[in-house]
């Protein structure tokens, strides 16, 4: 059977043939959401295939990084969900014969080229919306395995929510058709549904406050607005003393909060194309079990996000591969921790406030919020008051590994992206004009820059996006 993104097939065929000739492999990931599911994804087609491997997680990949991978004596290093934006430094080490590297990433590639580079982008696909890291390390183990890793499909599916590569709330592309297969083999289900972070585990009134991708006047943000709401509604929404959760309503009940919700945003105002957003397509995994994070796409994430950036990736791969005891336990004590970090990261974002360019807007959180999760409270902030919708947000953070370094990342918009927006881009030529370095994907990116160049950072970045907007 044809793998599920033909244009791809050939390369990862050419990939899998070189990894099953090897006698020991090296898995190299990243810590976000898609790279764990990346990792675990080509470390379960590794172990069907019965190809000997050890896996390292990275939060960047430097070329002090990659000398340390070239240390651990092994002939093949498999770099899953980075790698092409590094291929200059990979290069230099193949050439060498330290090792042979395969990449199975989306970002966007170095000029240097390598014979097993498997990457969306090289064969005329979009790398930020059609197929994420777990996406191509899925194409890798369909080559690597054939039908028999079809159900690896849910996890490229939460690596590719947790990448933001849902558009308007649906997976499109090459993504699609990773859906369909998961589907096929009954690891996933889709449907229609509300488009709200939460369904799974959030007692209603809190689904219904923190909902901010739209704002519901006198729902969003209210805790007490969202409770008079539903408080109205002619349902019985609480078991006990307890408030159910949207997974625990019927299909009637779900209809009827739902019809009222629209009414309301309408009523209120809420433009039209923003309460269509409000309704969407909704991916379920269908083996885990009802009421929990890993139940949705988005919730599984998040958790994901709450291990690696905290220097526990260990915990995240487990998870991902079935540890539902020890590591899930563990992960949602983590989750708490990332939880209370985002909230006091957000609001101390929001009582200080961002600076304003001519075409973006930026924060500098020094030691105040972690250079993990930066980016993520950033997009968070935007919208907040004070805090552009329509503008590219950029933010900082000291590097605590590296004290002489900071951090930045940036965050834009689907609508940006459509308007000319290529923050990958961006913050690659800022970065590197003041003697950094970065990249990522037209909406989202980042970049690592010696502090004290921040200013000067900011005055190229401005210049670029005022240029790619003008």
């Amino acid at each position: 059977m044809a793998g599920p993104v033909p244009e791809l097939e050939a390369r990862a065929e050419a990939c899998a043939d070189r990894l099953r000739e090897a006698d020991k492999v090296l898995l190299a990931s990243h810590i976000d959401a898609d790279g764990l599911t990346s990792a675990a994804i080509a470390s379960r087609a590794l172990e069907r295939a019965e190809v000997p491997f050890e896996t390292v997680f990275k939060k960047q990949l430097d070329e002090t990084e990659i000398a340390s991978i070239a240390a651990c004596d092994y002939e093949t290093v498999l770099f899953t969900d980075f790698g092409s934006g590094q291929l200059d430094a990979i290069g230099a080490h193949e050439e060498a014969g330290d090792f042979t590297p395969i990449i199975a990433d989306h970002h966007q590639p170095a000029e240097t080229e390598t014979a097993f580079h498997l990457n969306p982008l090289l064969f005329g696909l979009d790398g930020a919306s059609e197929l994420s890291g777990a996406g191509a390390a899925y194409v890798l183990a369909r080559a690597l395995g054939g039908e028999e890793n079809r159900d690896l499909a849910a996890l490229a599916v939460v690596g590719a929510v947790g990448d933001m590569q849902a558009t308007d709330g649906e997976l499109l592309g090459a993504n699609a058709n990773i859906v369909a297969e998961g589907v096929e083999v009954g690891v996933l289900d889709t449907g229609t549904d509300l488009t709200f972070y939460g369904k799974q585990t959030r007692p209603l009134p809190r689904l219904l406050e923190y909902a901010s991708d739209v704002n519901i006047p006198g729902i969003s943000n209210s805790e007490r607005g969202a409770h008079n709401f539903l408080s109205k509604l002619d349902l019985d929404l609480k078991d006990g003393n307890e408030w159910r959760r949207w997974v625990d309503l019927s299909l009637d009940e779900r209809q009827t909060l739902a019809s009222a919700l629209l009414k309301h945003a309408i009523s209120r105002g809420v433009p039209a194309d923003r309460i269509q957003s409000l309704v969407g397509t909704s991916y379920t995994l269908a083996t885990e079990d009802e009421g929990t994070e890993l139940r949705d796409p988005s919730e599984f994430s998040t958790l994901l996000n709450a291990t690696a950036r905290y220097d526990r990736a260990d915990v995240g791969l487990a998870v991902c591969l079935g540890d539902r005891e020890g590591a899930l336990d563990r992960a949602r004590k983590l989750l708490s921790n990332h939880r209370r970090n985002l909230s006091d990261g957000l609001r101390w974002v929001t009582e200080e406030g961002v600076n304003r360019e001519e075409h973006i807007q930026w924060f500098h959180a020094g030691d105040r919020i972690r250079e993990t999760i930066v980016g993520i409270i950033a997009g968070m902030a935007v919208g907040a008051d004070g805090i552009d919708r329509g503008v590219p947000i950029f933010a900082f953070a000291d590097k605590t590994d590296e004290p002489e370094e900071v951090k930045v990342s940036a965050r834009g918009s689907p609508a940006l992206v459509r308007k000319g927006l290529d923050l990958s881009v961006v913050i690659g030529e800022a970065a590197r004009s003041v003697g950094g370095d970065g990249g990522g994907h037209n909406v989202a990116a980042g970049a690592t820059v010696p502090k004290g160049k921040e200013q000067a950072f900011i005055a190229e970045a401005d210049r670029l996006v005022g240029e790619q907007l003008s």
